[in-house]
């Protein structure tokens, strides 16, 4: 029986460590001068964002889907517009927390990380366009190698177009969001398409339908716009 109850309180110990060493989902920012790495966890998917939105610079971003272990989080890489040669790769990052930051750093970077405040709202989930209205009808847009996904986290928001079957990129952009009373706002912070657009804020319709958000309203451009997404699952 005292065997037993040893073993119990060394797997507590040992599950409340490896609790401690993971990164919960959220938002982590480094920052040097006006450069800025961000992290955006939600849903098993990580994405790095490199930015400088004062001066309206776009730096690099890769991601993909993860796994968390003791210290490490393993990412299968989708994007990565830095070097292509890793879609398809497993990157780990390695993980400590200290003094209210994390470090993280892999085989070529390393930076002390912050988490930004926690702020729950009902889009925050990893979503993948389902579907687009085009000449008043909505058309279904399946599931294929090409995609967009869009990562919704603590007031954070990226989407990113691409096929990692090719190790395709076609674009990004992303920034600070808010979803109340059906109203989505969004500021970009950065935007790999046209730098122009930092600083913008845009408004939108929103709901959530059967799982799905239908986000309706002006594009970047102006152009109208009314689409489906649905939550994307990573095994």
């Amino acid at each position: 029986m005292r065997h037993s109850i040893i073993l119990l309180c060394f797997s507590l110990v040992t599950l409340h460590f490896q609790a401690k060493a993971q990164l919960a989902d959220g938002a982590y920012i480094s920052q040097t001068g006006t450069s800025k790495n961000l992290i955006l966890i939600k849903d098993h998917y990580l994405s790095f964002i490199n930015y400088d939105d004062t001066n309206k610079h776009f730096g690099y971003t890769w991601g993909g889907a993860i796994q968390q272990q003791n210290e490490s989080i393993n990412t299968t890489v989708e994007y990565d517009t830095k070097d292509t040669a890793n879609i398809g790769k497993m990157i780990s990052l390695y993980i400590k927390k200290e003094n209210g930051s994390v470090q993280i750093k892999s085989s070529n970077f390393n930076g002390s990380f912050v988490r930004q405040k926690t702020i729950t709202q009902d889009l925050d989930a990893l979503w993948r366009i389902t579907g687009r209205q085009q000449d008043s009808k909505m058309h279904e847009i399946p599931k294929a190698d090409r995609k967009t996904i869009k990562i919704l986290v603590d007031g954070y928001f990226q989407w990113i177009a691409i096929n990692p079957a090719q190790k395709g990129f076609y674009g990004t952009g992303g920034g600070s969001y808010e979803f109340k009373n059906n109203q989505y706002t969004e500021k970009i912070q950065f935007f790999s398409r046209d730098n122009t657009r930092v600083g913008q804020e845009l408004h939108f319709n929103g709901k959530l339908e059967n799982n799905q958000w239908h986000h309706s309203g002006k594009s970047s451009k102006g152009d109208d716009i009314y689409e489906i997404w649905s939550k994307e699952l990573i095994n």
